[in-house]
């Protein structure tokens, strides 16, 4: 008796020992009795019964697929290879369990065909310059596929979309004609712009060369119409010295010899060949004289005093 139970103690504690199950944190479990869905099993440990019930760990952690590359007829009959990277996340593990058999090889299918779809509707250009576009269409497309599915993309990503060899060399000339015409169009706006820039300057410099001859000329100009007015003011003042002196005063035989003179020098610097002298020109004559002997008086006094 002792025997048999202790035996049967044994056993109870295999057979316990045979039903404990440890399910990881990043891990769900699917607990299947007699090949029958049951429950689902939270991460750590879990208690079956064994041979009655097995259990099915899923990972639930974020998984990569890699689309492999495939050949793609672009819309302007361009053949590129194409490949891509889709992150999926399950977010119910029953589903990805019993609603599809390879949820693994149902996405690299899927991703395919809709990746060989988008890309054939664009052109060459078109695919190589709208690689974000083609990621969120895709990955909406996939999204919304794999929903029965249990399972959610998270993130598309286009890892290369390559046109051939000669296309590829095409493009490089192109790129390199266009970077050319744009550094011919640089230069020819550089040079035209530095000859606006040299002609205004020219222009500014004419301007300001003509403003300073002209304020030079103006003032000549004002010199001499001030060193004019004041010989004529001087001569105003001498006129009106000489006219006092002549109705106000008692001018001598002297003042009036002068003034006779410059009145016969003002006769002959006109056109006239003959003048003609008033009778009085004998008296005048002596008074020229008188003068002439008083002026040769004062010049050797001068000249003793010096």
């Amino acid at each position: 008796m002792i025997m048999l139970a202790g035996a049967i103690i044994v056993f109870l504690i295999i057979f316990s020992a045979m039903g404990l199950r440890i399910i990881r944190p990043y891990e769900k479990g699917i607990v299947e009795r007699l090949g029958k869905f049951q429950r689902t099993a939270e991460s750590g440990l879990n208690l079956v019964f064994p041979i009655i019930e097995t259990i099915v760990k899923v990972d639930m952690r974020e998984q990569v697929i890699e689309v492999p590359p495939q050949e793609v007829i672009t819309k302007d009959n361009v053949v590129v290879t194409v490949d891509a990277v889709v992150y999926t996340e399950v977010t119910d593990p029953v589903k990805v369990k019993y609603n599809v058999e390879n949820f693994y090889m149902a996405t690299i299918k899927l991703a395919q065909t809709n990746l060989r779809n988008l890309v054939g509707d664009m052109t060459l250009d078109e695919s190589l310059t709208s690689r974000d576009s083609i990621n969120v269409h895709l990955r909406e497309i996939l999204d919304t596929a794999t929903d029965k599915w249990g399972v959610r993309i998270t993130r598309v990503e286009l890892q290369r979309i390559e046109p051939p060899q000669d296309v590829t060399n095409s493009m490089h000339r192109q790129m390199k004609a266009e970077r050319e015409r744009r550094a011919t169009v640089l230069e020819a706006d550089g040079q035209r712009e530095a000859a606006i820039k040299t002609a205004e300057g020219r222009k500014q410099a004419a301007i300001l060369e003509a403003e300073g001859k002209a304020a030079a000329i103006k003032q000549v100009a004002d010199a001499e119409k001030y060193q004019k007015a004041a010989v004529a003011t001087g001569e105003a003042e001498a006129i009106v010295s000489v006219f006092n002196a002549i109705h106000q005063g008692k001018p001598d035989s002297e003042l009036i010899t002068l003034k006779y003179l410059e009145a016969l020098s003002a006769i002959a610097n006109g056109q006239a060949t003959k003048i003609f002298l008033p009778l009085e020109a004998s008296g005048i004559m002596s008074g020229i004289g008188a003068v002439a002997e008083m002026l040769k008086d004062k010049i050797e006094v001068q000249q003793k005093q010096a």
